[in-house]
Parts: C-alpha cells; sequence; structure tokens
C-alpha cells in the first residue's frame, strides 16, 4: 500500500498536476515527453510516410497546419477557461488527440492521391470552433500584436542567410516557427510576467532575462540542422525530421500568444 501511494504522489507531482496547474516541464516528464515523441515520430515515419511512399516536402506541412492550429488553439482555450480541463486537450494529450484525429485523413489522402488536400480540409474545418471561441473571447489582442513584430524582427537574420545561402526549405520554413515560437515567449516573459515552462530555457530566462533565449534558439537549430544533415543520409528522412522540428516550433507558437490573447 505505501509503495502504491508512493507511485501515486510521484506520478500526481511531476507528471499530472503539472498538466493542470501550468507549473511547467520538469527532469522526469521532459525525459518521458522526449522519449515518446522521438519514438512517435520514428514510427510514424516507418509505418505511414515509408509504407506509403509520402515525400516529404512542404506539401507535409500545409498538410498539418491546419490540426496544429487546433490543437494549440483548444490547448490555449483551457488555459483562457474558455474550455473546461481534460486530459484529452491538456499537454501532452492533446499531441495525441491531434495525432489521431489527422491520421485517418492523412491516409485518405495518400490512397486517393489527392496529398494534402484531405489532410488541410480537415484541419481547418476541425479549428474553425476552436477559431471563432478565440476570436470572440480576446480581451488582449495586443499581445498577438507583438508576437508578430517580434517574429519578424527575429526572422529577419535566417531570411536574409537563407536568400544568400539556401538551405533545405522544409528546415527554412522549421526555423521561421521558431522565431514565431521564440517571439511568443519572450512577448509573454517581458511583458506580461510569465515565465518560461520548459527545463532547460527556464534556467536560462531566470538567470540570464528572455532574450537569452534567441541565441540559444539559434544553437538548438543549427545543431538540429547540421546533426541531421550528417547523420541521416536519406534526403526524405532527413526532411521528416526536419518536419518534425516545424511541428515543434508551430504547436507552442500558435499556443502562447493565444493564451495571452485571452487574458491568460
Amino acid at each position: 500500500m505505501e509503495i502504491s501511494q508512493e507511485i501515486y504522489d510521484f506520478l500526481w507531482n511531476y507528471f499530472i498536476r503539472p498538466m493542470y496547474t501550468r507549473e511547467g516541464y520538469n527532469a522526469y516528464n521532459t525525459l518521458l515527453y522526449g522519449f515518446l515523441l522521438g519514438l512517435g515520430i520514428i514510427l510514424t515515419y516507418n509505418y505511414i510516410i515509408k509504407r506509403f511512399k509520402i515525400r516529404v516536402d512542404e506539401r507535409l506541412i500545409y498538410a498539418a497546419t491546419p490540426m496544429i492550429l487546433f490543437g494549440s488553439t483548444t490547448r490555449a482555450l483551457v488555459d483562457g477557461k474558455v474550455l473546461e480541463p481534460n486530459p484529452l486537450i491538456l499537454t501532452p494529450g492533446i499531441f495525441f488527440t491531434a495525432s489521431f484525429l489527422l491520421l485517418p485523413a492523412f491516409i485518405a489522402d495518400a490512397r486517393l492521391k489527392t496529398y494534402p488536400k484531405i489532410s488541410a480540409s480537415w484541419g481547418l474545418l476541425l479549428s474553425s470552433y476552436p477559431l471563432y471561441l478565440f476570436i470572440s473571447h480576446a480581451v488582449r489582442p495586443y499581445a498577438y500584436a507583438l508576437t508578430l513584430l517580434y517574429t519578424a524582427i527575429f526572422s529577419i537574420p535566417i531570411v536574409l542567410y537563407y536568400r544568400f545561402k539556401p538551405f533545405d526549405r522544409v528546415f527554412y520554413i522549421a526555423a521561421l516557427s521558431h522565431m514565431y515560437d521564440l517571439a511568443s515567449t519572450i512577448v509573454a516573459i517581458h511583458y506580461y510576467n510569465h515565465y518560461e515552462v520548459h527545463w532547460i530555457e527556464g534556467m536560462l530566462s531566470e538567470n540570464f532575462g528572455p532574450f537569452i533565449l534567441y541565441p540559444w534558439k539559434l544553437l538548438i537549430l543549427a545543431a538540429v540542422y547540421y546533426g541531421v544533415k550528417y547523420l541521416v543520409p536519406d534526403e526524405n528522412e532527413r526532411r521528416y525530421w526536419y518536419f518534425a522540428t516545424f511541428v515543434l516550433g508551430l504547436g507552442p507558437g500558435i499556443r502562447d500568444p493565444t493564451q495571452l490573447t485571452l487574458g491568460a
């Protein structure tokens, strides 16, 4: 009985409670969620991308973006107290929910050779209601305007670098999505006294201020780009890992300013 209680307390303190309280990530859930994310990426590539011979390019981004919009906006609506908390629409549950909803449309696209039309249309349809709730409950539109402004500023070096020394276009879009994510984080911390929920980034911003996250983000992006470029010889698989990087940037990039605009 005592061991069972200890297990329950551990799960509650490090996994369950943080979903509801927004207290952020810790070493335990960061490692587990990171492992599950990596496993999900590998399984999706092996059993969906390879099996249906899908070429990874901008069309995969077009197919997934509306569903990311649905998932991220829905998650933000919980923090904005527009929707009631539920494990299926909290982090990390919303990732599984959105993936489960996208998978049938994605398979249909591959079989019917309509890729990415069905996936994108399905995602846009699901996104329509969360977007309506967001617009109708917005109380701080200035927060979103600030996020877009900082996104444009942070993106300038990447756009210029890409123009004069082009690199993989999928990763280029992924890098821009991370500038969106970075902008939303800095606006939340600098203007609205929020804090960085991720483990390492939280320590950096607490000790050096939120703008330290800009060079940190660029360093991480460079490491991902060149690491994948030289460690993954297959072009399609390499681009798929770049696509995964895009998802990790766009998701929180949409969620955070939506939360701020809702007053959360």
